[in-house]
């Protein structure tokens, strides 16, 4: 007789999503596959008044929504907000590091050095502080964490002019390894997802007709399946997207 073994589940209770600032935004996409989904999703901007404005569109559309504003270069700042969204929500089930920015830097020859220093703040720094603030609720739950990286940290990216963005998303690659290696031990998952140029509302708005996109409906369900009970032994992998 063969027993059926019980799995987790597949319906996530709570999920946090950074990066949610602008309407069409990667983060803003993310936001709507959970919450579509039954979760209740915290949604994290830098401007109160951003997230406030997506969390009110994606309600009108009946879904279970919550705004919270935070500065996640500021590890103090990024600890309260971990404190009060662990507190509100009844716990974590899944972090989504989708915060970051994108900017040319030139050749390494030519280059400014203040670019290399906010490229790595803004996309590696902001998904080391969240993640490190949010670790102890995603320990409670057994949770799941997933970066969003870039095809620019991957091996065989063309990153002429882009060194300093491929810098920062290499790094959180290795953050995310670091993550999954550490945390196996407390039942924490990580993963990351590594797209090239996603079809944002800016991005269509202002690069040439023949672009090659990558969808984000299409990034956002892999994340989902990445932070479900059907991907529970899935951990430690970088997700590449072609386009």
């Amino acid at each position: 007789m063969t027993v059926p073994v019980p799995t987790p589940p597949d319906l996530l209770r709570s999920v946090v999503v950074t990066g949610v600032a602008r309407p069409g935004q990667l983060g803003d996409v993310i936001a709507r596959a959970f919450a579509a989904r039954g979760a209740h999703v915290s949604i994290v901007a830098r401007s109160i008044a951003d997230a406030t404005a997506r969390a009110t569109e994606m309600r009108a559309a009946g879904l279970d929504v919550f705004p919270y504003a935070c500065d996640l270069s500021d590890p103090a700042a990024t600890a309260t907000l971990a404190r009060d969204v662990t507190a509100n929500a009844g716990g974590v089930d899944a972090l989504v590091n989708a915060a970051g920015g994108f900017a040319m830097s030139g050749p390494v020859a030519d280059s400014d050095p203040a670019v290399l220093t906010q490229q790595i703040a803004i996309n590696l720094g902001t998904a080391y502080t969240t993640t490190r603030a949010f670790l102890p609720a995603l320990r409670a739950s057994r949770g799941a964490v997933v970066f969003v990286a870039s095809a620019a940290a991957l091996p065989t990216a063309q990153i002429r002019n882009a060194f300093a963005y491929a810098i920062a998303k290499g790094g959180v690659v290795t953050l995310m390894h670091a993550v999954a290696q550490e945390e196996r031990v407390n039942g924490v998952r990580a993963n990351a997802v590594a797209p090239g140029t996603v079809r944002t509302r800016a991005n269509a708005a202002t690069l040439p007709p023949n672009t090659r996109f990558v969808e984000p409906e299409s990034i956002a369900s892999t994340i989902v399946f990445l932070c479900s009970g059907a991907a529970s032994q899935v951990s430690g992998q970088v997700i590449e997207f072609a386009p």
